[in-house]
């Protein structure tokens, strides 16, 4: 699996001299994986990096991480930790015009708080780059639903250079699939969260996932050939640009 970690930041050139990478850490077997992969790269000569880690909690969400256990790992990992504390604000915030709310959109809502959170200590400390522990099938999963509910052939990309600041996404975990991570926490005897989410099995993501599973179950090759279309688009399949008259 660690392979497939070096394979991506190596194919899609993630890392380089002198950058100050901020880890996205959630908590969970992915985020505490990256940590420990970026951190032990981290302390190999060429390229020269330096990481830290964050842990964001949002205040309206009663999910519990285990601070003590959070800290010891970032310790063994040789990759410093800030925790920072945020809230849900009651006046929504807008997109494409219209208001989110927490009914419609809990974890929308969530995710952007703790991005936003992210992108503010990242300009604290300097950071030129963010790391989210977004495996394959995270990657496959927001294609599909950009696809069934947006009408949009997109997904997280490995490497994101942002429009509006000088800071990049980086996906290291972008070639490993949910099962092996999941296999390589038993092994490091990952430690998880006292409390999970309360929207984690009833979200549209989770609900994607399950199909992801079913067409798994039908193709085991499938979850590959979904990946591999994302860079294989043929000019002859594209769909013709069309007009709309009023």
């Amino acid at each position: 699996m660690t392979k497939r970690f070096h394979k991506a930041c190596a194919d899609y050139q993630l890392i380089a001299d002198g950058d100050h990478i901020l880890i996205g850490l959630s908590g969970g077997k992915d985020s505490l994986a990256l940590v420990e992969m970026l951190g032990r790269r981290a302390r190999i000569y060429v390229p020269r990096f330096s990481v830290t880690a964050l842990h964001v909690r949002v205040k309206e969400r009663a999910y519990i991480s285990d601070m003590g256990y959070l800290q010891q790992f970032c310790d063994e990992a040789h990759v410093p930790l800030i925790v920072r504390d945020v809230n849900i604000p009651a006046t929504p915030p807008q997109k494409d015009g219209r208001e989110i709310r927490e009914i419609d959109a809990p974890c929308f809502l969530c995710s952007w708080y703790r991005r936003k959170e992210l992108f503010n200590v990242a300009q604290e400390m300097g950071c030129n780059k963010i790391a989210f522990g977004h495996h394959k099938d995270d990657i496959i999963e927001t294609l599909l639903m950009n696809m069934f509910f947006q009408g949009a052939f997109a997904t997280m990309p490995p490497l994101l250079q942002m429009e509006k600041m000088p800071l990049q996404i980086i996906r290291p975990l972008a070639l490993i699939e949910e099962c092996d991570l999941a296999r390589y926490a038993e092994l490091r005897k990952y430690e998880k969260q006292k409390k999970l989410c309360p929207f984690e099995h009833v979200s549209s993501r989770a609900k994607v996932k399950e199909l992801l599973g079913q067409i798994k179950a039908l193709s085991p090759e499938a979850p590959d050939s979904i990946f591999n279309a994302m860079t294989n688009i043929k000019p002859e399949y594209l769909p013709p640009r069309t007009v709309m008259k009023r």
